[in-house]
């Protein structure tokens, strides 16, 4: 694919300031629709978010916030989050995003790792903080949306005292910008640093060659807003393009149904979900619904399953385009519009971005042979990629083999460059000397159609070394039983390669997951190894 559009990195750029407020210069385009918990609906243009972002970047000013601070955002689906982000980035103030499931030990330990100065948050996050502010030395500034609280600046009367106008000054491109923190299956978060212009820039291509979005577009992500993803299709994709945003401030257990009568409600022309997601949707009666706006739908997070992608295409006349990056990256792979879907493939690079798999030594592997998917980072670093894993220069050096920065992830290429992926390189299962990816066992149960969910992981065996462990969730009308587990057995020899069946399944309510909707195989694996011998199937 020809590359069409402009990555250039500029020595001085403030995409708040640079984008979204250019977006404002037209007073009445819409930048969001927003849907509260109980149904309520508010639609807010460009304009205001310039205006609002501008008084809350003054305020934080006159309280002694400064370029390079960090500050923690905890916020749900609020328009306080947007706001906030803007603000930030305004002030050139350094956002750390944590989702609202964080524990207060959570959050000790990301103002702690990053020394964070100020925090905004809602009633619930302040009291979850105020139980452990005392291990929070380097915290001086303290902001809650919603209800006033003693001892914190209430976000509203910032918003008051602040100035609509506010001067732009020089940002630095390469100045920090963004502050996530990623899990692995060992330790604590890793810090991922983003820089103010490589990230939103580089997200040019996912709204643009992924998203397909257009300044006419009303695009829905479902993604919590703790989570990079919020990043890419929530915030920096789609205002890149100047398209709105549709945001539902759900609140509870998520509800499927309610996501399917949103978009037939609402005009949403794009939408974006995780792959729990859409397996939970292909559960719903999907003939019952119309949704006439609807144009085009993407998945990310972990591949997405052939098995969903097909009840969804048949069902809506949708294919959903799996797309692949990472909290360190913007998208590295996909399947942009006009693309051939092979469904279960992540698809092909995107323009800006030299991936491959590699082998140990970081040499290229040719088509079929499994290794490292890597992206080539010399001579020239790829706009959108993380400057590094701040603070933890071990960890930086560890993500990298000579030229290459290594995803942790495992795949292959066909001989057509589509990419597969089969699974986290701590996840690969070995078992009696064959390699086995999850990804590839769990796409054949989904097949079944006993089967609503599954999870893969390789448990201690003294024979085999490990076998292969299934936890599977039923689709309604199904119920638990030895026939059951015999009968899923046999599909998946039938499916793909028989070495590959799992020789355990035990049946479960459900999976565990990050916020993000990747299940925890990490949890999954340290349970298999403590529940003993194999069962007998």
């Amino acid at each position: 694919m020809t590359l069409a559009i402009d990555l250039s990195v500029p020595d001085d750029f403030n995409w708040a300031f640079d984008v979204v407020d250019r977006w404002a210069e037209d007073p009445q385009k819409r930048a969001m629709r927003w849907v509260g918990p109980d149904g309520e609906v508010c639609d807010l243009s460009f304009a205001a978010f310039r205006e609002r972002s501008n008084r809350l970047a003054s305020a934080l000013a006159s309280l002694g916030l400064r370029r390079g601070d960090r500050v923690f955002v905890m916020l749900p689906r609020v328009v306080a989050w947007w706001e906030s982000a803007l603000a930030l980035i305004k002030l050139g103030a350094v956002a750390m995003p944590g989702t609202s499931l964080l524990t207060p030990k959570d959050i000790a330990f990301r103002i702690g790792a990053a020394e964070a100065r100020a925090v905004i948050t809602d009633s619930d996050g302040a009291a979850r903080l105020e139980s452990v502010r005392a291990q929070c030395p380097t915290l001086e500034l303290s902001v809650v949306v919603g209800a006033p609280r003693e001892g914190w600046h209430a976000y509203e009367a910032l918003m008051d005292a602040g100035s609509p106008e506010l001067e732009r000054r020089p940002t630095p491109s390469s100045d920090p910008c963004l502050v996530y923190f990623t899990s692995g299956t060992v330790g604590n978060p890793k810090m991922v640093l983003h820089t103010h212009a490589s990230y939103p820039i580089g997200h040019r291509i996912t709204g643009r060659y992924w998203l397909d979005l257009t300044p006419d577009d009303l695009h829905w992500n479902l993604s919590d807003t703790g989570w990079a993803k919020a990043a890419w299709s929530s915030l920096f994709g789609p205002w890149n393009m100047g398209a709105a945003l549709f945001v539902h401030d759900g609140r509870g257990k998520y509800n499927p149904r309610e996501t399917l009568e949103l978009l037939q409600a609402h005009p949403i022309t794009t939408f974006c979900a995780a792959p729990t997601i859409y397996r939970l949707l292909v559960q719903e009666d999907l003939a019952a619904y119309r949704f006439p706006h609807l144009r085009s739908v993407t998945g990310a997070g972990e591949p997405l399953n052939p098995e969903v992608i097909e009840v969804w295409r048949a069902a809506t006349g949708l294919t959903i385009r799996d797309g692949y990056g990472q909290t360190e990256s913007v998208l590295l792979c996909g399947n942009p519009p006009g693309q051939e879907v092979r469904p279960g493939s992540m698809g092909k690079p995107l323009p800006g971005q030299h991936l491959a798999v590699i082998d140990d030594e970081g040499n290229e592997l040719p088509p079929g042979r499994e290794g490292d998917l890597a992206v080539r980072v010399r001579p020239e670093r790829p706009v959108g990629l993380f400057k590094e894993y701040w603070r933890n220069p071990a960890a930086t050096a560890a993500a990298h083999r000579g030229d290459w920065y290594v995803t942790g992830d495992r795949a292959y290429v066909d001989a057509d460059g589509y990419f597969w992926f089969v699974g986290r390189a701590d996840d690969v299962i070995i078992s009696a000397g064959y390699r086995i990816g999850p990804f590839e066992v769990e796409s054949a149960l989904i097949e079944h159609p006993a089967v609503a969910e599954a999870a893969v992981v390789a448990k201690p065996d003294a024979a085999r070394g490990a076998i292969v462990k299934a936890y599977v969730v039923l689709a309604a009308g199904h119920t638990p039983s030895d026939e059951l587990a015999h009968e899923l057995q046999e599909f998946v020899k039938q499916v793909t390669a028989p070495y590959k069946y799992p020789r355990e399944i035990t049946f479960v309510s459900d999976l565990p997951k990050t916020v993000s909707g990747k299940i925890r195989r990490v949890e999954l694996r340290a349970r298999a190894a403590s529940e003993g011998a194999p069962e007998a199937h």
